[in-house]
């Protein structure tokens, strides 16, 4: 008998490790083992947990003076022979009270048994999915999976309100997720059991609120649920700055137009709680929204990144009479390395009002005399990082600032030295302010580099036709002028 046992328990065990269903061939004995262990303990610290065909449980007692210990076996019939002592159906029960049950009957044979009663494996199973998921499918779960845990590969148009579950003895009931979801209500998030059947079932209505609510979003709305529903309940209330006054619907569904119908309403129309329809999107009003607003644009990027490759630009909503020294401290992480904040300028209306941005940023006493207006429009240049040519290059122009170059670099950009001018590699380095450098240092940006026109030949070649000219004429007329006299 003890045989016979043995090699049933080892055929589960065996066929339990390598289902399809269970593990992946991927996946190590021990890692298996390990996850088996956790999911028993859970269940053994959950008093919800439910006997299940497919659990595997074991007990040890002492019989006299002999220790017994096997395996029990739980089957599809629920019925479950302790020993030779009585026969326990776990129909419905919980592990809880199975153990229960089984301590009675062993101590009740066994007085002072010492009986120990565990869960070793628990049991894994198949429920089914349809209904809108992407693919009707079947998903393997335990005795502690939840709803939850198979709510994947939704479709769209799924409803989390309406959710039916058919057990395996054919009773139905029907879920509301989002309950479990919004307010924690466990009792519409259950554990499943073997051989149920879910189905997701479409939803009616959908409907979005925005703007000054305290959680806007999407929601699946029931039967007799309106505006007031959605803003108090589903969107939890408004803001402390929401315009009650202002409220906006767009409604899409039933409509001639094409890009949908706008409908303005107020606070008289949640009063009424205003029908909403499938598809529509509610948009409350705030008071911030009336605020005036001015633009921060051009070298300016998103806070923490390298900087900006492109013109920007950003909305900013302002209270009246705020200055601009507190405008661009609270926006300072706009400000990137390649920002001209020395040469900001303000566009108000075809004026453009210069404002240097740097004495703002670096000097915390620093107050702008400027107030900021409804569209204004601050605009930062981009810094320019260019190296300047002169003189006698191939090429003399403005090229491209490179870090830790010297003067031969942006020589050699310019085409080198026009040799016809420069034969001596002669130049004159200047920094932005003016200021000589000498030749060994490292170029900076906007940098003048001149290189000085020093031949000789250059020069001589450049004038000596003038000057062979000029001798000739000179000596032509004193020649002419000698003629003249000695023929007097």
């Amino acid at each position: 008998m003890k045989l016979y046992r043995s090699l049933i328990l080892f055929l589960l065990i065996f066929g339990y490790l390598y289902s399809e269903d269970t593990i992946t061939s991927t996946t190590s004995s021990s890692d298996l083992a390990t996850e088996l262990a956790i999911r028993a303990q859970m269940a053994m610290a959950t008093p919800e947990y439910l006997v299940t065909p497919g659990d595997i449980y074991s007990i040890g007692f002492l019989a006299g003076r002999e220790t017994v210990t096997y395996s029990l076996i739980v089957d599809s019939t629920y019925k479950i022979r302790v020993a030779n002592l009585g026969i326990i159906n776990a129909s419905g029960m919980k592990l809880i009270e199975l153990k229960r049950e089984v301590e009675e009957i062993v101590n009740k044979n066994y007085p002072f048994s010492g009986v120990q009663f565990s869960l070793t494996t628990p049991a894994t199973y198949n429920v089914f999915i349809r209904g809108e998921v992407s693919v009707t499918t079947t998903a393997s779960v335990w005795g502690l999976s939840r709803l939850s845990s198979i709510l994947t590969n939704l479709t769209k148009n799924a409803s989390l309100r309406n959710i039916e579950i058919k057990s395996q003895n054919g009773k139905v009931a029907t879920y509301d997720f989002f309950k479990a979801q919004r307010d924690g209500d466990l009792s519409n998030d259950p554990y499943l059991r073997p051989g149920d059947m879910i189905t997701i079932h479409p939803f009616v209505r959908s409907v979005t609120i925005v703007g000054a609510v305290n959680r806007p979003g999407t929601y699946q709305l029931l039967e007799g649920e309106n505006l007031t529903k959605v803003i108090m309940y589903y969107g939890a209330g408004l803001t402390p700055v929401a315009d009650i006054s202002r409220i906006e619907v767009v409604r899409y569904k039933d409509t001639e137009s094409k890009s949908g119908q706008k409908l303005f309403l107020t606070g008289d129309d949640v009063d009424g709680d205003f029908a909403l329809d499938n598809y529509d999107t509610v948009t409350l009003g705030s008071r911030t929204d009336l605020l005036p607003v001015m633009y921060l644009e051009g070298a300016i990027g998103t806070p923490g990144a390298s900087g900006p490759q492109v013109s920007t630009r950003i909305e900013i909503r302002f209270n009246q009479g705020e200055n601009y020294a507190s405008i661009v401290r609270n926006y300072r992480g706009y400000f990137t390395t390649i920002s001209d904040t020395q040469n900001a300028y303000i566009i108000r209306q075809e004026k453009r009002i210069p404002l240097n941005l740097s004495k703002i940023l670096f000097d915390s006493s620093y107050q702008s005399e400027h107030s900021v207006m409804n569209e204004d429009v601050l605009v930062v240049p981009f810094r320019q990082f260019f190296v300047t040519m002169t003189g006698a290059v191939v090429n003399p122009g403005r090229y491209a600032y490179i870090p830790d170059r010297d003067w031969k670099y942006y020589v050699a950009l310019a085409g080198g030295f026009d040799k016809e001018k420069n034969a001596f590699d002669s130049i004159t380095i200047r920094d932005m302010m003016g200021k000589k450098l000498p030749k060994k240092t490292m170029i900076d940006p906007e940098t003048i580099i001149d290189a000085k026109n020093s031949t000789f030949v250059y020069y001589f070649n450049k004038y000596s036709p003038v000057i062979v000219t000029t001798l000739g004429i000179i000596v032509s007329y004193y020649t002419v002028k000698d003629l003249i006299r000695a023929q007097e």
